[in-house]
């Protein structure tokens, strides 16, 4: 069993071609020996987004506090808020953003260990 709290993780500033104001904390991954999933949490400040991409696998998300927007393959902006879950499907290209300008929006991100 692994038990560890967030605030004891640390940051680490997204370096993707598009984002902006993006850190990343890698909660639970390959160093600790998980058979198959990794759980990362990004905070995107105010005013900022991941970049507008895709990928060949799905991630699951949890809205964890925050408001904001993924837009999704057509640039759609879809509202999202504390407590919603996504699935974001492969190949389906989407951006995380903050649309904000006080608060983070942080999420959960669920991947295959493979892509942390």
């Amino acid at each position: 069993m692994i038990i560890k709290n967030l605030d004891s993780i640390s940051k680490i500033a997204v370096k993707m071609q598009g984002a902006e104001k993006v850190t990343k904390q890698l909660v639970i991954g390959k160093s600790d020996e998980t058979p198959k999933m990794s759980l990362r949490v990004f905070t995107i400040e105010p005013g900022g987004n991941t970049p507008f991409h895709s990928h060949n696998y799905e991630h699951l998300n949890y809205i964890i506090s925050g408001k904001g927007a993924i837009l999704d393959d057509d640039g759609k902006e879809n509202p999202v808020e504390n407590g919603n879950f996504v699935l974001i499907l492969p190949n389906e290209k989407h951006q995380f953003k903050n649309l904000s300008e006080t608060e983070d929006f942080v999420f959960m991100c669920l991947v295959d260990k493979e892509f942390e």
